[in-house]
């Protein structure tokens, strides 16, 4: 069985929502639920879809803590580090040009 190939982190960032759930785990790591709250309009499905892509792309990391209630967080995986810098500086943009 042939081995899936990894994806371009470039190319997950023109996929849709991929941006906002990387710019919203800058701070820290986020429960599901709570990036599902902090992002108007994206579905429940679709935001696992992102989660998974950016988890196999190695930019995002998820771990469970098995609780009890058992929770599931994201993280980006270099925090802090070129990719947080990154995005830091890409919301700064964002919001100067929002205002």
């Amino acid at each position: 069985m042939a081995q899936a190939r990894q994806a371009d982190p470039l190319d997950l960032l023109d996929r849709r929502w991929a941006p906002q759930v990387l710019v919203r785990l800058i701070d820290g790591p986020q429960r599901f639920a709570q990036l599902a709250a902090d992002i108007p309009g994206v579905s429940r499905r679709m935001l696992t879809e992102r989660l998974r892509e950016l988890e196999a792309a190695e930019l995002v990391v998820r771990t469970v803590d098995s609780g009890p209630p058992i929770a599931v967080s994201y993280a980006l995986a270099d925090q802090p580090g070129e990719l947080s810098a990154a995005l830091r500086a890409l919301r700064a943009w964002a919001e100067a040009k929002a205002s």
